[in-house]
């Protein structure tokens, strides 16, 4: 009897402790759980806050211009490679042939990026300026495709990845466009900082997002050639009228419209709402597209192809992506 009473007080203290540490174990299963999700958030935060002030520097810097420039960036370069390997679709849709393009021309492009990085645009006139950064842009946009090629999309590339890249990425939403890839006037720019922090703050133009091109399906057209001060009007409407009567930008069934997700992640360039969006579109629709648009006051969806603009894709396009979030 006396030794059962020990035998049963021994079992109840091993299961009691073993109660414990089995509470314990959990409990740090689910501070490791929430730390997975606490850490990055708190680095973001940190890091958002440091982009801010970073953002506001660039902005202010390159906010200058010089109203009287008369100097005038030769972009010949620039046109002759969309000219070689920019292909024109027969579904209102240019791509580019990555493929000889790397093979035979890609030390071009990359001697016309760096001939862009010589130059100052604080210098030049507000036109020369706007130029200047598109075609930057989207000059660099494909020589860092290039870099990378073959690819199925621009998210499946990163350059130095952050932690916040690695976590984007693990979700199918990584990127170049964070990455310091490029020095102008001493200052070291990412993508994100020419598009965000210089072209939509200082330009505020909302056709910008018709001639900046993210080598996707889903995108505008990238210009079949280079934009200057002289031809920039011009290339901005077209590029607005080229989208907006393209299924990539509208599409209307039963009455329900369907956008590209860059009037849901840049609403407040197009006028803040869906409405100022809708009629943003029917000041470039076609008179069909016109039509069907008069009276609809809402936006029911959006959606964004992410696909390789590439005119000969390793396996075919499609990788449509609905509804996610803004790089």
């Amino acid at each position: 009897m006396y030794r059962r009473v020990i035998y049963q007080s021994s079992h109840l203290a091993v299961h009691s402790f073993t109660e414990q540490s089995g509470t314990k174990r959990g409990q740090r299963r689910a501070i490791l759980r929430a730390s997975l999700f606490i850490i990055p958030a708190i680095v973001g935060l940190a890091l958002k806050t440091t982009d801010t002030a970073a953002a506001q520097s660039i902005t202010q810097s390159f906010a200058v211009h010089d109203r009287n420039a008369k100097a005038r960036v030769d972009h010949t370069a620039w046109s002759m490679l969309l000219k070689e390997f920019l292909v024109e679709g027969s579904d209102g849709i240019n791509r580019i042939a990555y493929g000889p393009f790397k093979e035979t021309k890609h030390s071009s492009l990359k001697s016309y990026v760096k001939s862009l990085e010589r130059i100052d645009p604080r210098t030049l006139s507000r036109p020369e300026q706007f130029a200047y950064w598109v075609n930057l842009y989207n000059a660099k946009t494909v020589d860092v495709v290039l870099d990378k090629y073959p690819v199925a999309s621009i998210r499946d590339i990163s350059i130095s990845p952050d932690l916040l890249d690695l976590l984007k990425q693990s979700v199918g939403a990584g990127g170049p466009w964070k990455a310091e890839i490029l020095t102008i006037a001493g200052v070291a720019l990412s993508l994100d900082n020419i598009e965000h922090d210089i072209l939509r703050p200082i330009f505020k133009d909302p056709r910008i997002h018709y001639v900046v091109n993210c080598a996707s399906y889903g995108c505008p057209n990238l210009p079949s050639e280079a934009l200057t001060s002289a031809n920039l009007e011009a290339q901005l409407d077209a590029g607005a009228k080229a989208y907006i009567n393209h299924p990539r930008g509208f599409q209307i069934t039963s009455g329900q419209v369907t956008a590209s997700s860059i009037y849901q992640w840049f609403q407040a360039d197009f006028g803040g709402n869906a409405e100022a969006v809708l009629l943003h579109a029917s000041k470039y629709a076609e008179p069909s597209l016109k039509n069907r648009l008069r009276g609809i006051t809402t936006i029911d969806s959006y959606r964004y192809d992410w696909s390789l603009n590439d005119a000969a894709p390793a396996s075919g396009n499609g990788a449509s992506s609905q509804g996610v979030t803004a790089r």
